[in-house]
């Protein structure tokens, strides 16, 4: 690492209403070891507090299911019962008595949960589109336009109870790696013929109207959101995500001027892993390989958080 990196990186860093001490931001990190009823144990008390020793560091948690019905996994914590956000208030309490500051990553599966796991509990398996995630998996079923809406406001009250309820510092909307909205974002998946489907306006709709709602509730200052334009994990990567991703940068500069932050999956990192394939040139060529530089350029002088670079 060369003298002026260093120096940069341990460098205070203005994120919304947060002034980090560094530029070292801890990812989301998947974990399964909530309970029975997605309620975190004191486990995550001691692994929170343990990566929050030096002050002024941010921590953006575990992907934190919002609802039940965005859910289909074993062991993931919630945010939506009283138990599952007293359990997060002793997390949050620990990091901010290091003085460092954690965010909340909101998450709905769409078609990468488990559907024998929502049938034990007699949820819906859903999607944008029936796509299946690759051939032979499991088709799910499109949502309604009524239970998009119904998904926006469900994001809402887990972004009020993260922040409001539970003391997180702001939420990060995960709408990368596969997930439901991210489904929404891509052709490969969003087959929809409505307003929510075909054109970029039309895909980007679901993840605008979050974002919108969410920055509403607790703060565009409070709010950062993530995406994934280069990962093949879980069945995504469009032929060309530049369009896609640049139109949805561009709008939430242009509709959230004081957002935390954009956070870019870079295109070595595939899911929760370093792709083993160099796909970084199927998009781009030896001299211009894939990069998120795009969306840098498009969100700038804004926080731009990159995972993997």
């Amino acid at each position: 690492m060369t003298s002026e990196v260093s120096n940069k990186l341990f460098t205070p860093l203005q994120l919304g209403d947060l002034v980090l001490s560094h530029r070292v931001v801890m990812a989301p990190l998947t974990r399964f070891r909530a309970d029975g009823n997605h309620i975190h144990t004191d486990l995550a008390v001691e692994y929170y507090s343990q990566r929050a020793e030096v002050p002024g560091t941010l921590l953006i948690t575990e992907a934190t299911f919002i609802s039940a019905e965005a859910g289909g996994y074993d062991h993931i914590p919630g945010i939506w019962s009283d138990e599952q956000i007293a359990a997060w208030k002793k997390v949050t309490d620990a990091v901010h008595e290091k003085r460092s500051y954690i965010y909340l990553q909101l998450w709905a599966l769409g078609r990468a949960a488990d559907p024998k796991v929502l049938a034990r509990e007699g949820l819906p398996f859903v999607s944008s589109s029936p796509t299946p995630m690759e051939d032979g998996a499991p088709t799910p079923r499109g949502l309604s336009k009524e239970e998009i809406k119904r998904y926006v406001d469900t994001y809402v009250q887990a972004a009020k109870n993260a922040v409001f309820k539970a003391g997180f510092d702001g939420v990060e909307i995960h709408s990368a790696n596969g997930y439901l909205l991210d489904q929404f974002l891509q052709d490969v998946c969003n087959k929809r013929t409505d307003e929510y489907g075909g054109s970029v306006e039309n895909r980007t709709r679901f993840t605008l109207e979050v974002a919108n709602a969410v920055t509403a509730a607790v703060g565009a200052k409070k709010t950062g959101i993530r995406f994934s334009p280069w990962s093949r994990f879980q069945g995504m990567r469009m032929k060309d995500p530049i369009p896609t991703f640049s139109y949805i940068v561009k709008e939430l500069a242009k509709r959230h001027t004081d957002l935390a932050y954009v956070h870019f999956v870079e295109p070595v990192v595939s899911g929760g892993n370093d792709q083993e394939v160099d796909h970084s040139r199927d998009t781009g060529s030896a001299s211009y390989p894939d990069s998120n530089d795009f969306a840098r350029e498009i969100w700038a002088p804004r926080t731009f958080l990159s995972a993997g670079g």
